[in-house]
């Protein structure tokens, strides 16, 4: 079994670094080495599938990836950690198939992925425990980037995966949902203690996943079904007619186009599936 980052080799690699986890960047990093090899069998990944891991940080999760015989693409906004990740990965798994991309996670896309310093196959899955403050906005962004991106397994706030994982008609149903939605089916997978991070978060943590499907349709109607989310959900109180006046020219406009697609005009945007604001998108088209 090769050998993964405990909580002493952590702190040491930290330090020598100089590295102060910071909530700026949502860094919580992973020292506990039982769980990384769990999040790894809950990705459910294919022998040799090559993985696309954001924020590796000190590099816990990569070894255990790494590891399991996946190739690994590690995007590191961070150049000091970046630097290190592959002396790090050098020394405990000398031979393994690590690329690192020293870029944002925000603006990485598949060109940045195909450079001639990057990996040699995209990525067709994503692991990664993603940064707290930024989780849901890295995730879309990586989602419509990378269409290569076939299924997630990610670390996030509890609050934050339920939300991604909620159906139709929950309190905490939301724009999230339906946007996470257009790309495949989501699931809570586990929860996951807070004592395995360092420094230990004050918010508890699951992992969430994704099986992706063909998307519904191109990338003008994922923008026009967006928009129409972010109307809806902007103003959950209202009812769909006033909530999308704005989007249509006016409630009696909007409520007409809801009625052409079958959505009743005194729903709220809760409780719409993705299936329903699509059906309202492509009356636009």
């Amino acid at each position: 079994m090769a050998a993964l980052l405990g909580p002493a080799e952590v702190r040491d690699l930290a330090e020598l670094l100089g590295v102060a986890p910071t909530k700026k960047l949502g860094q919580n990093f992973v020292h506990d080495g039982n769980t990384v090899r769990r999040i790894v069998q809950a990705a459910k990944l294919a022998p040799g599938e090559t993985v696309l891991e954001v924020g590796p940080g000190l590099g816990s999760l990569t070894l255990g990836l790494l590891d399991a015989g996946h190739p690994v693409v590690a995007v590191e906004i961070d150049r000091r950690l970046a630097a290190q990740l592959p002396v790090t990965v050098g020394e405990l798994q000398p031979g393994a198939d690590l690329t690192v991309v020293t870029a944002d996670a925000m603006t990485v896309d598949a060109a940045a992925l195909s450079a001639p310093d990057a990996a040699p196959s995209i990525p067709s899955a994503l692991v990664a425990n993603l940064p707290y403050n930024i989780s849901v906005p890295v995730l879309l962004h990586l989602l419509a980037a990378l269409p290569s991106i076939e299924r997630v397994l990610v670390m996030v706030q509890a609050e934050v995966g339920h939300r991604i994982a909620a159906a139709p008609g929950s309190k905490i149903y939301g724009s999230p949902s339906v946007k996470a939605a257009w790309y495949g089916d989501w699931r809570v997978a586990g929860t996951i203690s807070r004592q395995v991070f360092w420094p230990v978060p004050n918010v508890d943590s699951v992992i969430v996943g994704m099986h992706g499907r063909r998307v519904p349709g191109d990338e003008v109607l994922r923008q026009r079904t967006f928009q129409l989310v972010d109307a809806a959900f902007g103003q959950r109180r209202k009812m769909l007619r006033q909530a999308l006046a704005e989007v249509f020219g006016s409630s009696a406009e909007a409520t007409a186009a809801l009625e052409a697609a079958g959505v009743d005009p005194t729903a709220r945007g809760e409780q719409l599936d993705l299936d329903a604001f699509l059906a309202i998108a492509r009356l636009g088209q």
